[in-house]
């Protein structure tokens, strides 16, 4: 580990912390309804956009209509971007000539985006025309992500109001993500990108001669604006085949900087967005503080680990870190922090392999997928999935004091616990039980590059990765079959859907309650000590929960090279 290497990780940190009040004031202004500095554009647009589904922003959802809502506008996502993919070669701006996606990889991948996981079995610039790629693809970033902060948004609104039966309007708070906050920063980093290198054309592809007289295809594209959704809205799709390593999709250390900030900048300002809404902005910071707790212990883990290297290849005589994998443009630091970054985040973007990292370095990127991503999160997703686990700390607290508990004055029942460890639950069902069905059957087990405990791993960090909604793999599984195609879209459809209809629930039901005053006995959570309780109850039950499976794969492959064996 390096000063430089601190510094890079310790601005990274300074910017997002910055962010976090003014992003989040704005958002808050835009979710109430109030006029932004952006309304004069797109005010116009957002009541034609009402106009043409039927609704209006006076008229609220019970929190089943909601739900329905969202559960029919993602079918119809899912439906357009599988024919689009099915139809492919007959479709215009398919200037390389793609075929058509065959059934199974089209499944995946229309659950992939539509789930906002972009898990991809296939090379982007060898599979995807333009038009998919933007009219399928970036179209899906968009909505996925606008949906995720919509239902973040109906679950503060479950702590902010009270003695009513609606939680918003799913079409609305969905328009007004997609419009005020997505689309406009999105127009800005892809400016941004062009003018640091990326392509943004539509023209084919490019035939050069190399100095060895081979003929090489440059794949070209509509890149920079496929990339700025792609990094604001935690997808994680890569344009291209190597993500955020290919240099014309993160050109340089000020390219990867702006992506890596983009990650984290609307999941980190949500947590202001609630301090705003229920009215007491400690409540927020508290939440945030949490998150970057649990964050900066992983890059400190996994930095000290790629920086410490190979046990094995020191062996040999050869000193240094571990650099295998990385992009000598970013090294050893920034592709730690990356690789924590997108794995905090659902984004699944990676500057660097992750099936190169050190046993004890890939476990960092593993275990923040099983916590459920809650460490600042998919945008929306994260911080849903973190209040989960907040009702979960105060009902544990309550149990401590022994009295009824209670968060913003609303009194948390068994309804509210029973919904939140369901949906707490449901990953490592997805996860671990899909990962044992595919260790022992042996179409599954063929797929594996890498016997032994690195084999294993690659399962469990594929499934994990599927059922987390984050897209990154750990790379030496062959997920192009049908085996993999169709259960890696069930823990997909599993980690969204599971988790987003009990959230939507508890907001339900707590919308409805009326306010309780504090009084001497509440547990105060707007302090260190309600931090360290979440903090505790998040590892514990992720621990509890996946220790085992952890053990036999990253921790017996650590032991093994302290041992200097291999597999």
């Amino acid at each position: 580990m390096t000063i430089n290497g601190w510094i890079q990780i310790l601005v990274f940190c300074g910017i997002v912390a910055l962010l976090v009040k003014p992003l989040g004031g704005y958002m808050t202004r835009v979710f109430n309804g109030e006029r932004t500095l952006l309304s004069w554009i797109f005010a116009p647009v957002e009541r034609g956009l009402y106009a043409v589904a039927g609704t209006s922003e006076r008229e609220e959802q019970h929190w089943t209509t909601y739900a329905a809502a969202l559960l029919f506008f993602n079918l119809a996502g899912f439906l357009l971007l599988y024919f689009l993919q099915r139809f492919q070669g007959a479709l215009p701006f398919n200037p390389a000539g793609m075929a058509a996606v065959p059934p199974e990889l089209a499944f995946n991948t229309a659950v992939s985006f539509m789930t906002n996981t972009n898990w991809q079995n296939y090379g982007g610039e060898s599979t995807m025309s333009y038009l998919v790629q933007m009219a399928g693809l970036t179209v899906q970033n968009f909505v996925s992500a606008a949906t995720g902060i919509a239902i973040a948004i109906a679950l503060i609104r479950g702590f902010s109001r009270a003695s009513v039966k609606s939680i918003g309007n799913f079409w609305v708070d969905m328009t007004r993500a997609t419009l005020y906050v997505l689309l406009p920063l999105c127009v800005v980093l892809t400016l941004v990108y062009v003018y640091l290198g990326m392509p943004q054309t539509l023209g084919a592809y490019v035939e050069a001669t190399t100095l060895e007289g081979a003929q090489q295809t440059i794949a070209l594209g509509p890149v920079a604006s496929q990339i700025a959704i792609k990094m604001l809205g935690t997808n994680g799709g890569g344009f291209f085949n190597a993500n955020a390593a290919h240099p014309f999709e993160n050109p340089d250390a000020i390219a990867n900087l702006i992506q890596m900030v983009s990650i984290f900048a609307i999941g980190a300002a949500l947590t202001n967005v609630f301090g705003r809404m229920v009215g007491n902005q400690r409540q927020g910071w508290a939440i945030f503080a949490t998150m970057a707790a649990l964050f900066l212990v992983g890059v400190v883990v996994c930095y000290w680990a790629e920086a410490a290297g190979n046990p094995l290849v020191h062996a040999l005589g050869l000193e240094g870190g571990n650099m295998e994998g990385k992009e000598v443009r970013f090294g050893i630091s920034l592709s730690a922090l990356f690789a924590v970054i997108t794995t905090a985040a659902s984004c699944g973007a990676v500057n660097a392999m992750h099936d190169s990292f050190t046993a004890l370095g890939g476990l960092i990127p593993l275990i923040n997928m099983e916590l459920g991503e809650i460490i600042v999160g998919g945008v929306g997703a994260g911080f849903y999935g973190i209040l989960l686990f907040v009702v979960l700390a105060i009902f544990v607290a309550g149990l401590m004091v022994g009295r009824t508990p209670e968060y913003l004055g609303k009194k948390i029942e068994a309804k509210e616990v029973k919904m939140a460890v369901l949906a707490i639950l449901c990953l490592p069902l997805a996860m671990l039980v899909l990962t044992a069905s595919a260790v022992v059957l042996p179409d599954a087990v063929a797929s594996i590059a890498n016997p032994g405990p690195r084999g294993f791993s690659e399962i469990l960090y594929a499934y994990t990765s599927a059922a987390a909604n984050n897209g990154s793999a750990f790379g030496g599984l062959t997920g192009n079959t049908t085996w993999y195609n169709l259960t890696l879209g069930i823990a997909m459809l599993m980690g969204r859907f599971l988790v987003i209809i009990p959230a939507l629930a508890i907001a339900g039901s707590l919308v409805a309650k009326k306010t309780v005053p504090a009084s001497a006995g509440t547990f105060p959570t707007d302090g260190a000590l309600f931090v360290g309780l979440l903090s505790g109850v998040i590892l514990i039950v992720g621990g509890l929960t996946f220790f085992p499976a952890l053990a036999v794969g990253p921790i017996v492959e650590h032991l093994a090279m302290l041992l200097g064996q291999t597999f």
